[in-house]
């Protein structure tokens, strides 16, 4: 069975020797053009003169176009048709589009917009939350509002309260390749795209809009893409269009590609966001009450706010069962860059606030927020039937490097969290049941493996003889929903070909961005034909070949587009077992695939020569797959319904030391163990999770993203923001797979990997807010905002230990 080997990234080898091809690597024919937008250098204001005589006249300059020459503007937006290609008479922050240069070669095109003369009238601009909350400017007329049981009642009563507010950052995406595309034009006036995307079909969608088109006539393909995160899930749509218009007007390929500076400016980050909270509680740490608020700073277009700030409040809960809760969300429209998707899609938004509550409230008991985190989980639930007990696999050798931490090994018994199974099923605050809670167990053996009890107390008596250094540890957990909460985006296809030789050749929806994608879906149709994954071809997505496609996104990508392929290989299998069992006068069910042979009758026939016969017998060996997810009804007005077909659960323990002296600060070691189900490939599920934890920890550490006064972005280059390097990634980084199979018939009985183990790197903060909390009395709750940097750290540890 293929399924489930640790084998490597199918472009591997390229990737290591720099010949996989990108699409800024593929060849264009002779006298493509060289793409450019001159942007707006003000974050709000109207244009009130736009002379671009300089730039027209300048070297290699071919076509110049402005909002003039536009008898209708395309639109770029993935939601409401907000997002005009060009600005139309105002523009709405620092970097929008203005006007598109057309060159023979890219820096001929950069260097001719900054020859325009623009004249701009700055108008008063909306940059914080504060502000757009002051003028009521937001992308719905209120405030979104989901309420389960009596939340004001039960705080009314509620033995003691915890209250506050803190800042969640932003991020960028920083994926090595930026944004780029490249259009063709073809015959009869249709047109190939080139892009690197995530969504094809909506590059598909809006390139046709544009040129007043069927997406019939319009192609997009996706070999690859050098990293995502949700970033290239509509911010491509821009590059897409102007290179499609370019290119009908003046007859040539275009090409277009941001530099790193131009991509940081233009395009959307993380949304950042204000946090509001007030929860009861009674002396075992139990929520009795909360109320949240969320106030979403989104930007000056819509893009995809709106679900990303409904994802937030669907993971305000994360592992913890709140009978009496109020969610209230804002979404604010300022004049700064269109926060859009990233990894998570808000998800680790809304569980930040509520491990922030956790934390909060054990620290005014003066507990462990461990045992406060335990005691608030979901009731746990039998194991469906057939499914397997957990059995953590794929454990990393640890490696110590210098780094004094306590020893490793003991055990550390369950005690009262062990497994309450008793009762009826317990639902989330949007009124799904949670049928499959992996937190007792997950924890309990995650407290076990990181010997979690023991290095807390070690740290607990290291910090008394350190007055410089303090150690902080935290564990966090995970929930995460998966599935699009949009319904219809739930569905995926796939074409899949057998030829003669026995050969394979695989096509479906989902784009390759590094995760492994490809390799996995390759997997899953040669476990179908019983064949070595080598014979299976895998093909650049092509809307040509599975149309309709969603984007590959919300963690969705091995599960809608595997189930998709392996429809579509069953169906060719079907046809071989019942053209060979036909000859050996048995039936279709006695026609075995296994280690590339087809056995049947006490014959073996090898797979290519079964094919071969098949095609002679002229017996169809194409065929399309198809795959709907089912269970999901959801209505997000009302808050109501079950948005996600199944969780992923995973939980981190983190350990950090912090110098009181500078707010400097190190992750010392991190112990993840993820639920996977059963994997589809450990070697990927690994790397997946391994990346997604630094990725997470840096979003809330060290990634700030700074606005200056006129809404111009601070941060826009690698020597400002500050991603993770290799330097700060855990000196010891244990990492294991929770084995336990899904219950739900996912494929392969998997679960999504990409999305889930962001939220691991919640433990980082937490880690430092126990590192601050040791260097006061107790008295005073550290209140990290996030990202928690050196300058916020050192002024939380002032704030502990009550400095002026």
């Amino acid at each position: 069975m293929s399924m489930g080997k640790p084998l490597p990234h199918d472009a591997a080898p390229l990737h290591v020797t720099g010949v996989a091809r990108y699409v800024d690597d593929i060849p264009l024919p002779a006298g493509a053009l060289h793409l450019a937008f001159g942007l707006s250098t003000v974050a709000h204001g109207e244009i009130v003169s736009l002379d671009l005589s300089a730039v027209r006249a300048a070297e290699g300059v071919v076509a110049v176009l402005s909002a003039e020459d536009f008898d209708e503007m395309p639109d770029c937006s993935p939601s409401v048709h907000d997002e005009p290609l060009l600005a139309m008479g105002r523009v709405h922050y620092v970097g929008q589009p203005v006007f598109l240069v057309a060159a023979t070669s890219h820096l001929a095109a950069r260097k001719a917009v900054r020859l325009a003369r623009v004249e701009l009238r700055e108008l008063s601009a909306l940059l914080t939350v504060d502000d757009a909350l002051a003028a009521n400017s937001r992308f719905e007329q209120g405030p979104v509002i989901w309420t389960k049981g009596d939340p004001a009642g039960a705080l009314a009563k509620a033995a003691r309260v915890v209250e506050g507010s803190f800042e969640v950052g932003g991020q960028e995406h920083f994926y090595l390749e930026g944004q780029v595309a490249a259009a063709l034009p073809q015959e009869g006036g249709d047109v190939v795209i080139q892009s690197s995307t995530q969504h094809p079909t909506e590059i598909q969608h809006k390139v046709a809009h544009a040129l007043h088109l069927p997406m019939s006539a319009v192609r997009v393909e996706v070999r690859r893409m050098g990293g995502g995160f949700g970033g290239k899930e509509s911010q491509g749509n821009a590059l897409a269009i102007a290179c499609a218009v370019m290119a009908v007007r003046t007859g040539r390929a275009c090409k277009m590609r941001y530099d790193r500076d131009d991509d940081m400016v233009i395009t959307g980050k993380r949304h950042d966001l204000r946090i509001v909270y007030r929860a009861g509680f009674d002396g075992q740490g139990r929520v009795t009450g909360l109320e949240f608020k969320h106030l979403f700073r989104c930007g000056w277009a819509q893009d995809l706010s709106l679900p990303v700030a409904d994802r937030a409040m669907l993971h305000a809960d994360n592992c913890y069962h709140l009978p009496d809760i109020r969610i209230e969300s804002h979404r604010l429209r300022t004049n700064t860059q269109s926060a859009t998707a990233f990894r998570g899609f808000g998800g680790p938004q809304g569980m930040v606030g509520i491990e922030r509550v956790m934390d909060h409230i054990a620290h005014a008991l003066g507990r462990d927020p461990l045992e406060v985190r335990r005691a608030n989980f979901y009731r746990a639930m039998a194991a469906a039937p057939g499914v397997s007990p957990p059995d953590p696999q794929g454990i990393l050798p640890e490696t110590k490097e210098g780094v004094d931490l306590a020893s490793r090994g003991a055990a550390v018994p369950v005690g009262s969290h062990a497994l309450p199974t008793d009762g009826p099923v317990q639902t989330t605050p949007y009124h799904m049941p949670v049928e499959d809670f992996a937190g007792h167990e997950l924890v309990a053996e995650l407290v076990r493996s990181s010997d979690y009890v023991a290095r807390r107390a070690a740290i607990a008596e290291w910090n008394r003889g350190s007055p410089v250094l303090k150690r902080g540890i935290a564990l966090t957990p995970v929930k995460f929903g998966i599935s699009f909460t949009l319904t219809h985006l739930n569905q995926a296809g796939a074409l899949v070909h057998v030829y003669q030789d026995g050969s394979i050749q695989l096509n479906h929806g989902g784009t390759e961005m590094g995760q492994g994608l490809f390799q996995k879906v390759a997997q899953v149709v040669a476990g179908v034909f019983g064949v070595d994954p080598a014979v299976v071809k895998i093909t650049a997505t092509d809307t040509g070949k599975v149309p309709n496609t969603s984007a590959t996104a919300a963690s969705s990508g091995s599960d809608l587009n595997g189930m998709a392929a392996k429809a579509a290989a069953e169906v060719i299998r079907g046809r071989l077992a019942a053209f060979i069992a036909e000859k050996h006068q048995v039936k279709p069910a006695a026609v075995k695939f296994v280690d590339g042979m087809v056995r049947v009758a006490g014959e073996e026939y090898d797979f290519a020569r079964v094919a071969g016969w098949a095609y002679q017998a002229r017996v169809s060996l194409s065929s399309t797959g198809f795959y709907a997810t089912p269970k999901i009804v959801w209505d997000r007005m009302r808050g109501v319904g079950r948005p996600f077909f199944y969780f992923a659960y995973g939980a981190a323990v983190t350990e950090v030391v912090i110098d009181t002296l500078t707010g400097e600060n190190r992750i010392l070691r991190a112990d993840l163990l993820h639920d996977t189900g059963s994997s589809l490939n450990t070697a990927l599920d690994i790397g997946q999770v391994e990346g997604a934890y630094v990725q997470g920890a840096g979003w809330l550490t060290t990634e700030e993203l700074v606005w200056d006064g006129k809404g111009r972005l601070a941060t826009h280059a690698p020597s400002t923001y500050k991603i993770p390097a290799c330097s700060d990634r855990p000196r010891v980084f244990n990492v294991a797979l929770w084995g336990r199979p899904n219950r739900e018939e996912s494929v392969g009985r998997s679960k999504a990997v990409g999305e889930p183990p962001f939220m691991l790197g919640i433990s980082a903060l937490y880690a430092l807010s126990d590192a601050v909390a040791a260097c006061g009395d107790g008295s005073v709750y550290p209140s990290l905002d996030a990202p928690a940097t050196a300058e916020r750290v050192l002024a939380a540890v002032k704030r502990v230990r009550g400095d002026a």
